[in-house]
């Protein structure tokens, strides 16, 4: 009986290809097939660090084709390393699925831990860490964003989202209109050459950034 490989769940920079823990790169070295979230971007990192193993691509677009590939793979004895465009896979992103798949089939799975951006997010925010919760991506449907946003009305731990630049102004808009100017931090392009941290009212924000096209994703921490 063929014993199952294992999926490496490898945590991958945030920005600053530096970033790397030594275990990251022995193991990206070492697997059978890396599955990455988007191989151009992958390729720069690899290429950073000397590794030229076997690449596929593994995203929401081709999540149903390419989960019983990997899986069938990982069946067969051969490991795998998962990583996305930047942070930990599986945090708002397709990895989650095939780390449930591999559970349901009892295929190994093992962390290699590293950069998160909404931790790092948080730790530069100042705000309290000892609670705090992480609601991800919020909707793009407005109605239901504001309704995501009204249940946060009542909440005393510190809020983490992620926000991406080009609804970061009508974010803005529904957060005063719900949650009031209250101070919010935003981090955005965070380890890299223009890394931003502003901490100010909601208003001000929103008054600095319609002045701008934003770039990178930003993180919202209140």
């Amino acid at each position: 009986m063929t014993v199952p490989g294992t999926l490496y769940i490898v945590s991958t920079p945030i920005g600053n290809l530096e970033d790397m823990t030594l275990r990251a790169i022995r193991i990206l070295k070492e697997v059978d097939l890396i599955a990455a979230e988007d191989t151009r971007r992958s390729k720069v990192l690899l290429r950073a660090h000397g590794i030229s193993g076997a690449l596929t691509s593994f995203h929401s677009y081709n999540l149903k084709r390419k989960t019983p590939r990997l899986i069938e793979t990982l069946l067969g004895g051969r490991n795998i390393a998962l990583i996305s465009d930047s942070g930990t896979p599986g945090i708002s992103d397709p990895g989650s699925a095939l780390i449930g798949e591999c559970i349901k089939n009892d295929i190994p799975i093992a962390a290699v831990p590293g950069p998160t951006a909404f931790v790092a997010a948080l730790v530069l925010s100042g705000r309290p860490t000892h609670k705090f919760i992480f609601e991800g991506f919020l909707s793009n449907r407005g109605a239901r964003r504001r309704r995501q946003l009204e249940s946060l009305k009542g909440e005393e731990r510190t809020v983490i989202i992620y926000e991406s630049p080009h609804r970061i102004i009508k974010f803005l808009e529904d957060f005063l209109d719900i949650l009031g100017d209250r101070e919010v931090v935003l981090a955005r392009e965070i380890t890299k050459k223009f890394e931003e941290i502003r901490r100010e009212k909601a208003s001000r924000h929103l008054e600095h950034f319609s002045k701008i096209n934003p770039r990178g994703e930003f993180i919202v921490v209140f």
